[in-house]
C-alpha cells in the first residue's frame, strides 16, 4: 500500500512522519524531492527565484520517475507499506500554481497539463493524508525562506489541493493542521491505521 502525506510547507508533515515511524517501524519511509542527484537538482531550482518554471516542472518530474523506479515500486512489490512525504499531488498543486503565471505556455488548465505529463508512468496513492492549513499560517511556520513558501503563491497551491481533494475524495483524508502538533500527528496516525486495516 502506498500512503502519501500532502499539504503546504509548514502544515506539520515532519512531525507527523516522526510519529508514523514510531507506529509503523516496518514501513518504507521516503520523500520527494528525493536524496538522489535528481532531487538535488530540484532543490537547487527551488532556491533560484529565476529558475524557468517549465524546466523546474521537468526536474520535479524526473525526480518522481526515478523515485518510483528506484524506491517506491520495489518496496510495494516486496509487500511493504510505503509512506511518502510528498508525491505526485505536490507536483500537481505546486507546479500548476507556478505555471499559471508562466507566459510561455499555452495551456488552458495547468493542473491538468501537469497530471497529463505524469499519467503514463506515475502510480496513484492508495491513501493520501492532506494536512490542511491556511496559507498565512503555513508561510509563518515555514519561514517563507524560498519562493514556494510565500503567501500569495501558497494561496494558489491550496486552491489546487482543494481541487484535487474534490475530484478524488475517496483517496484523501483531510486533517485540520491548524491545531497542535500532537493532535495533528495523532490524526495522521489514525488515518494511516484505518487505511492499512
Amino acid at each position: 500500500m502506498l500512503v502519501t502525506l500532502e499539504g503546504l510547507d509548514g502544515s506539520g508533515k515532519t512531525t507527523a512522519l516522526e510519529r508514523l515511524r514510531d507506529e509503523f517501524p516496518a514501513a518504507m519511509f521516503t520523500r520527494e524531492p528525493t536524496d538522489s542527484w535528481y532531487g538535488e537538482s530540484v532543490l537547487r531550482s527551488i532556491g533560484d527565484d529565476d529558475a524557468d518554471p517549465l524546466a523546474e516542472l521537468f526536474l520535479f518530474t524526473a525526480d518522481h520517475a526515478d523515485h518510483l523506479v528506484r524506491v517506491v515500486r520495489p518496496a510495494l512489490d516486496a509487500g511493504r507499506l510505503v509512506v511518502s512525504d510528498r508525491f505526485a499531488d505536490s507536483r500537481y498543486a505546486y507546479q500548476a500554481a507556478t505555471l499559471a503565471a508562466y507566459d510561455n505556455l499555452a495551456v488552458d488548465d495547468p493542473l491538468d497539463y501537469v497530471r497529463e505529463i505524469h499519467a503514463p508512468f506515475t502510480r496513484r496513492p492508495d491513501r493520501t493524508v492532506y494536512l490542511d492549513v491556511d496559507p498565512e499560517t503555513a508561510a509563518e511556520r515555514a519561514g517563507a525562506t524560498n519562493k514556494l513558501e510565500r503567501v500569495d503563491y501558497l494561496r494558489r497551491v491550496r486552491e489546487n489541493y482543494e481541487r484535487l481533494v474534490e475530484e478524488d475524495g475517496e483517496r484523501f483524508v483531510r486533517v485540520d493542521a491548524t491545531r497542535s502538533r500532537d493532535r495533528v500527528a495523532a490524526d495522521v496516525v489514525s488515518a494511516v491505521e484505518a487505511a492499512v486495516e
